[in-house]
């Protein structure tokens, strides 16, 4: 499996880490696009650096690299997952705007048909997000954001962030064991 991951500028930064480390255990590959504001959050919100978090993918592309193989629909890929994605990247993946690699990529995913799931941060939400988020769905997008589950009883923040990624890599039926399922506690 090769998945593309896009980590943006919207707090939640360590969902796009965490993704990173699982796959890398779990020996899927990667290829990692970081936005400006991204590299940011990583070094305001967690002890990473952006160098590291790039260590832990197969593969990295620049964000303005509009040449980097993850903007053509003929490097084959399984899909994409941007963890966290920000309200300006969805409004861009939403109208097509394809001014970063993020939103490149996160464009031929759609074009190609494949799974697009975005992890979407912020509250409260305007009509104008929820609206991107309705059109997008409507294409058969994954609209994820980390919402905080209870019957696990979560005893730290690793356990929140590690429900939100587990559900993410549900969608690609990625075995993992980041939270307990239902039924089994």
């Amino acid at each position: 499996m090769k998945l593309v991951i896009g980590i943006t500028g919207s707090t939640g930064a360590i969902y796009g880490i965490r993704m990173l480390e699982t796959l890398k255990k779990l020996n899927i590959e990667t290829h990692l696009v970081i936005s400006e504001w991204g590299e940011k959050c990583i070094s305001m919100e967690t002890d990473f650096t952006p160098e590291h978090v790039k260590s832990l993918a197969t593969n990295t592309s620049d964000e303005k690299n509009m040449a980097s193989n993850v903007s053509s629909g003929t490097h084959k890929i399984d899909g994409m997952i941007v963890a966290p994605c920000s309200m300006k990247t969805l409004a861009a993946i939403a109208t097509g705007y394809d001014d970063t690699l993020v939103a490149r990529a996160a464009g031929v995913t759609i074009k190609e048909s494949r799974k697009l799931i975005l992890m979407v941060r912020e509250t409260p939400l305007s009509a104008i997000h929820l609206e991107n988020m309705l059109k997008l769905a409507r294409l058969g997008i994954v609209i994820l954001p980390p919402v905080t589950e209870f019957y696990t009883k979560p005893k730290s923040i690793d356990d929140i962030v590690n429900h939100g990624v587990g559900k993410c890599l549900d969608q690609f039926d990625i075995e993992h064991n980041l939270y307990p399922r239902w039924g089994t506690l």
